[in-house]
C-alpha cells in the first residue's frame, strides 16, 4: 500500500506525504517513529490488542508483543511519510485483532476494520496529518476487503482518549455514529 496525498492549503506545508502499511519489511519505520523523543514508546498501541499482562506489562513487553504481531503478518495500522521522515501513524486493522472494542460489539459481524489510535508528534501537529492519516486508513481498509471501518472517537473538549480521534473528524468523512463505548467514546461507522 502506498498512498500520496499534498499538503493542504492555509497549514504549514509537509510536502508530499507517502502512506505505507507497517510489515515486516517497514517495521523499522514504525520502530523508529515511536522510540524518537515524545513518541509512545510506552504503549506501542497494544492499549486495544490483546496483552496478557496489560497492567503491568513494562514498555519492553510491549513492544515484543506489537513486533509478534507484525512478524507474523498480522494488520497493524499504517504510517506516514514526508520529507524523508516517518511522521505518523494511524491503527487500523481488522476489528478480531484488538481486544474487545465496546460493550455492545457484535462479534458475529465480520469484514468489519477498526481505528483506534493516532499519533502525530507533537510539533507537527494542527498540520491536517492526522486528517490525511483517516482518509489514507480509509482508503487502505477498504482496498484490503472491509464492509465496514468503526472508529472510536472522542469529542475535541474530552480529558482522555484524544489519541482516538475527534468525532467531528469522523463526521467529516460521512462515519455516522450507532452508539457509545463507555461515557466518552462514541462508536462511528463507515460502510462501504
Amino acid at each position: 500500500m502506498s498512498k500520496r496525498s499534498s499538503g493542504s492549503p492555509g497549514k504549514a506545508d509537509l510536502g508530499e506525504i507517502r502512506f505505507t502499511e507497517v510489515t515486516r519489511s517497514t517495521r523499522a519505520d514504525f520502530e523508529n517513529l515511536f522510540e524518537q523523543p515524545g513518541g509512545p514508546k510506552y504503549c506501542w498501541c497494544m492499549a486495544w490488542r490483546n496483552l496478557d499482562n496489560r497492567e503491568h506489562g513494562g514498555n519492553d513487553e510491549r513492544k515484543r508483543a506489537m513486533m509478534a504481531l507484525i512478524e507474523a503478518g498480522t494488520p497493524v495500522g499504517i504510517v506516514a511519510h514526508a520529507e524523508g521522515k516517518t511522521v505518523g501513524w494511524c491503527s487500523i486493522a481488522p476489528r478480531e485483532t484488538y481486544r474487545r472494542l465496546s460493550r455492545h460489539q457484535d462479534d458475529s459481524e465480520t469484514g468489519i476494520w477498526s481505528i483506534v489510535c493516532f499519533y502525530v508528534p507533537r510539533a507537527l501537529r494542527s498540520r491536517r496529518l492526522a486528517t490525511a492519516l483517516l482518509d489514507a486508513a480509509i482508503d487502505h481498509a477498504f482496498a484490503q476487503g472491509a464492509r465496514s471501518i468503526e472508529a472510536y472517537p472522542v469529542d475535541q473538549a474530552s480529558p482522555s482518549y484524544r489519541f482516538m480521534g475527534f468525532r467531528d473528524m469522523f463526521v467529516t468523512r460521512g462515519f455516522r455514529e450507532i452508539g457509545m463505548a463507555g461515557s466518552r467514546r462514541h462508536v462511528m461507522r463507515l460502510e462501504r
